[in-house]
């Protein structure tokens, strides 16, 4: 646990903003429950108790599992022959592997629906009428063609750090590679798949664009339709809440099954791992990475050059401009709002460690974990009530996209505080410095690229974001997220390339971004 660098208590720089952090995560949820609570007891069970409720649930649940399934099925081998075979250019491997990031789950749906149909590219290219893809097929597929790189990214970091000695004495006393893999490498995995897993699954039972353009109905999809349809907005805070006791379970049981910790407990560092063999299954190895690429970074490509050249002269860039600049101007100040915030919050809970300070650590990573259409559903039911001059409006959007992704804005500045220490802050301290202008001179500009980083993160995360902009955004503020689904879910996929293909490229500057961190390690 850190140490308290002096024992000043913290100034009102640091509190306003932890204030202010605390306030934006904990009053929308008080919020969202005591809307809840409006209804009578009759009323109450009647809405708890809804056969509806159990289908949801049960829709929801089997969606999670299936995505976890399959991105399993393709981030592990893929882990594998990118660590540990003699497959050759790994490093492009690698950066293909990640890629798909850069490909939102929506615009996922986007490429598959753009494939089917009378007019889709099956069939005017082959002469193949593909059904339209929907219901949990549909979504299981978009979700894990989009999702798998955040399992592959863990897997390959813990097949990284894995001493290559542990399977060599398996194999010494007589076990066989399969068992090997099971008895030794399988274990050390755990931890990292995991942690996949879990992103996985927040991001599954949080997602909103691809269930509705898949007609799939899970509890996102029915909370935005109760709340945009006015049908029964108490119905709809109760499945808010049920959401979030599905996403805290998750959590909760993600932290029991990380009970064990593996580690290399010898002297010395320990060698690389020699690359193991394909033999005669290296065809194998290679048709399944060319179907893995084909269908998470090829499909969509190449469905929406099609569309794009379909659309020809007529596309309307003017339109396709603003949407840019509307995205630009609501994900700019969002991103800078939350690494204003996030400075102050970090610097106060490593340097003024206590109980509150913990709390607040863990209010900052709730806006992440809730559901980004729970958030933002508390977010309109308490602006309606205690401020409704902000209810959709610009400020009250850019404060919730703030609050939902200041983790991502936290994570970088955290880890280089810590690395920082208080040491030169002491010393700027002892010459007559004040506390602000001591970290000014000193702290500050050693954390400006974690700052920069942070920003960035936020910045591209709001640029797909969809539910939240849907919920808040002001009335015609349309962006590249919320034009892309619309235009989709009228079946105009001509006009809606233009629009995924920005956010396509806007996004390859996250993916870019964790390539860059991870080759500077």
């Amino acid at each position: 646990m850190a140490v308290p660098s002096h024992r000043h208590r913290p100034s009102l720089l640091l509190l306003a903003p932890a204030l202010l952090v605390g306030a934006g995560m904990l009053l929308p949820l008080v919020y969202l429950v005591a809307r809840a609570l409006e209804a009578d007891a009759a009323t109450l069970a009647d809405i708890v108790f809804r056969e509806r409720n159990f289908r949801l649930l049960t829709n929801t649940l089997a969606l999670t599992a299936c995505v976890l399934f399959v991105t399993t099925v393709i981030a592990l081998p893929l882990a594998w022959l990118v660590v540990r075979s003699d497959l050759g250019h790994k490093k492009l491997h690698a950066i293909l592997g990640v890629l798909p990031l850069a490909v939102p789950g929506y615009v996922m749906a986007y490429a598959l629906m753009g494939l089917s149909g009378y007019y889709g590219f099956a069939n005017v290219m082959f002469g193949v009428s593909l059904p339209r893809p929907e219901g949990l097929v549909g979504s299981t597929i978009a979700l894990s063609l989009y999702t798998f790189p955040y399992l592959f990214l863990n897997l390959r970091a813990a097949l990284l750090g894995l001493d290559p000695s542990l399977e060599e004495t398996a194999r010494s006393l007589g076990r066989t590679p399969l068992q090997t893999f099971r008895a030794v490498v399988l274990p050390h995995m755990t931890p990292a798949m995991l942690s996949g897993w879990l992103v996985i699954g927040l991001y599954v039972l949080g997602d909103f664009g691809v269930i509705a353009l898949m007609r799939f109905e899970v509890f996102s999809y029915a909370i935005f339709t109760q709340y945009s349809g006015a049908f029964d907005r108490v119905y709809a805070a109760w499945l808010s809440l049920m959401l979030m006791g599905v996403t805290l379970t998750f959590i909760m049981i993600d932290a029991r099954l990380r009970g064990r910790r593996y580690a290399r407990i010898g002297k010395g560092a320990a060698r690389p791992a020699s690359p193991i063999p394909l033999g005669r299954f290296r065809p194998l190895a290679w048709a399944f990475l060319a179907l893995v690429y084909t269908c998470s970074l090829g499909l969509p490509l190449v469905v929406l050059v099609f569309w794009m050249v379909q659309a020809g002269p007529g596309l309307d860039l003017i339109e396709v401009a603003e949407a840019f600049y509307r995205t630009t101007m609501a994900a700019v100040p969002a991103a800078l709002t939350a690494i204003v915030l996030a400075v102050p919050v970090v610097y106060l809970t490593v340097r003024f460690p206590s109980a509150g300070t913990g709390l607040l650590d863990r209010l900052v990573y709730l806006g992440y974990a809730v559901p980004p259409l729970a958030f933002a559903l508390s977010m309109a039911f308490f602006a309606l009530q205690a401020v409704p001059f902000l209810y959709q409006s610009l400020p009250l959007l850019i404060f919730a996209y703030a609050m939902t992704f200041l983790a991502l804005a936290v994570g970088p500045v955290r880890s280089r505080l810590l690395q920082i220490g208080p040491r030169f802050e002491e010393a700027a301290r002892s010459l007559g410095h004040g506390a602000l202008s001591s970290f000014m001179l000193t702290t500050f500009p050693l954390l400006r690229r974690s700052m920069v980083s942070g920003a960035l993160l936020v910045f591209i995360m709001v640029v797909k974001e969809l539910p939240i902009t849907f919920l808040l955004a002001p009335i015609g503020y349309s962006t590249l997220a919320t034009s892309v689904f619309s235009r989709t879910s009228e079946g105009m996929m001509m006009e809606a390339a233009p629009y995924a293909l920005m956010i396509v490229l806007f996004s390859s500057l996250f993916v870019g971004l964790i390539l860059r961190h991870e080759g500077t390690r």
